[in-house]
């Protein structure tokens, strides 16, 4: 039976052409322990540029979390963009679920592209991820961004009402949507301003969650139960070498004004820094 066109493979195959165009190209990495990654790296890496790292958040996979935003900085980074573990094509045999975990693979994969000094962006869960990529390798991360993500998170801070969710199991089952009524609840909490979804036709979230959103559906939900599992402010690993960190919280539907921003302080930073090398 010939099947039917998807608009999400669509948009999928776009975002892919548009990376490639861009100079990246899609990299698989086997750890050697059960660990596979994928990332995009650089087709041809240049000295003058800083390395860049983009972190995804929990959602389809780092394509569709950073293609809009891609533009933004090519023209001044050497962009490297992984796909978390049990996201695209990145997946493990190991039980570990925690963000130390995906950070040290995401840190053997950029050791493996011969990257050794490099700024981070991480969005939502890869700011968790981000955040521990700089405490475990702090001579590596010169920079960190962090963009709409509950680092300082209390496990009690869910019983206690402090999030519009306080069950673990009912956000998991919303962060990994598998009805279109959940995919609706999902951009309801995820947007500022979210569109009338009530309008969205439910054939296209369904096409949606059985492109994306079908596979390491369980792994997915141990992950996010991982994150606040025993968590407590005076057990969060302190940052101590890395020269600046920014932590952002913006309008999801402002997102583009947003990277754009973000690349001016980026660039600031990096130029003065270069300034200061240079009067020493």
């Amino acid at each position: 039976m010939t099947r039917c066109f998807s608009l999400t493979e669509a948009k999928n195959w776009f975002h892919r052409t548009f990376f490639t165009k861009s100079g990246l190209r899609s990299t698989t990495t086997d750890l050697q322990d059960g660990t596979v990654m994928h990332c995009w790296v650089p087709k041809k890496p240049k000295d003058s540029k800083p390395n860049l790292l983009l972190i995804h958040g929990l959602g389809a996979n780092a394509m569709w979390q950073w293609g809009d935003t891609l533009r933004y900085m090519i023209p001044y980074f050497n962009v490297y963009i992984p796909d978390l573990v049990f996201f695209g094509d990145s997946y493990t045999t190991r039980p570990d679920r925690s963000e130390s975990f995906q950070a040290q693979c995401v840190m053997r994969v950029l050791e493996a592209n011969s990257v050794k000094k490099f700024s981070l962006v991480g969005l939502s869960y890869g700011g968790f991820v981000g955040y521990s990529l700089a405490a475990q390798f702090s001579e590596a991360v010169e920079r960190v961004v962090i963009c709409c993500s509950g680092i300082c998170m209390e496990e009690k801070d869910l019983k206690e009402g402090v999030f519009k969710v306080s069950d673990l199991e009912e956000a998991a089952g919303i962060l990994v949507p598998q009805t279109p009524e959940k995919l609706k609840e999902l951009l309801g909490f995820s947007l500022f301003k979210p569109p009338p979804l009530g309008l969205v036709p439910s054939c296209l979230l369904a096409d949606f969650i059985n492109v994306m959103c079908t596979e390491y559906t369980e792994e997915k939900k141990e992950l996010i139960r991982a994150i606040p599992k025993d968590r407590k402010i005076s057990n969060i690993p302190k940052i101590t070498q890395v020269k600046k960190v920014y932590i952002f919280f913006f309008n999801a539907l402002a997102s583009d004004y947003f990277f754009g921003f973000l690349v001016i302080v980026l660039i600031a930073e990096f130029v003065s820094g270069i300034w200061e090398t240079m009067r020493t």
